[in-house]
């Protein structure tokens, strides 16, 4: 494979069902495919890392041997510290002790990594560059972008308070574009024909939320963000501009889904998939075409 130039790699999140696109990663790092531009929000961002840090089977190591584990996610995190997901555990515990992540390699690689996370204030998506990003700092950036609503809380980050990329930007492709980058590779993980539905309990938003107009506005329009990044999605798809990889079926994997089996199967379906569209992948890259 050539070095891929001006050609970016979008990563949706999905919580659990990022494994889908651990599989496609691990491939693409198993084949020395690497772009130089990588950006992701929410649990997209943790595969993200690993891909950067050229770390084959980090990932399926992290979501699925450890997925039943309380401290990766249990109710009892969310009544200790307010938070479904135990993020001290997943961004301290594990990459500086139980599946050390290689922070060298991960800061010497010429690749431009990009996180997203949504301002508390503003209700916008914020982007942090790794250009800009320290050692000390990396991590608790990831965990802002990672921070679900009503599942986790707010992360604090230079007087500001963040939560999940997700909910400002779900798929940010038009930030890749913005970037320079108008050909891309995009993660995603949902089915084709997967549409987000409204927010209905606008009791709830408003309970957690108040005094925070932004979250309230972009939770109620949320669907429509991401509905329309869909259809612009498939526009940039028909003109052959970006390389979509999708879930064929998603095997019973939900956001929050502990059930190692089902993960290791849609694992292998992300990595199955990433080898079936190895040559026509090739050829876009190289040719700007896919049939």
């Amino acid at each position: 494979m050539p070095i891929i130039k001006k050609i970016g790699l979008v990563c949706e999140g999905g919580g659990q069902r990022i494994i889908h696109t651990a599989g496609i990663l691990d491939f693409f790092l198993e084949n020395n495919l690497h772009f130089p531009y990588v950006i992701g929000v929410s649990a997209g961002v943790s595969n993200t890392l690993s891909y950067i840090s050229r770390q084959i089977g980090r990932n399926r190591t992290v979501d699925i041997d450890f997925s039943k584990d309380r401290r990766y996610s249990s109710f009892g995190n969310f009544l200790r510290n307010g938070s479904l997901f135990g993020m001290k555990f997943l961004f301290n515990t594990i990459p500086n002790q139980l599946v050390p992540f290689d922070y060298d390699t991960y800061f010497n690689s010429s690749t431009e990594h990009v996180i997203g996370a949504t301002n508390c204030e503003t209700g916008k998506t914020e982007f942090f560059y790794k250009k800009n990003i320290t050692r000390d700092s990396l991590m608790d950036i990831v965990i802002a972008s990672c921070s679900l609503p009503f599942m986790g809380k707010m992360k604090k980050i230079d007087d500001k308070k963040y939560l999940d990329g997700g909910v400002s930007d779900p798929i940010p492709i038009r930030k890749a574009i913005e970037d320079g980058y108008d050909r891309n590779v995009v993660l995603l993980t949902q089915k084709y024909d997967y549409r987000k539905e409204p927010f209905k309990n606008f009791n709830l938003l408003k309970k957690f939320f108040k005094g925070y107009d932004g979250i309230e506005e972009i939770m109620k329009n949320r669907h429509k963000i991401y509905n329309k990044t869909l259809d612009h999605i498939k526009e940039l798809e028909e003109d052959g501009k970006v390389f979509v990889f999708r879930p064929e079926d998603l095997l019973g994997v939900g956001r929050t889904t502990k059930d190692s089996k089902k993960l290791e199967r849609l694992f292998s379906q992300g990595h199955s998939i990433a080898k079936e569209k190895i040559d026509i992948l090739t050829k876009w890259i190289n040719e700007g075409k896919i049939k």
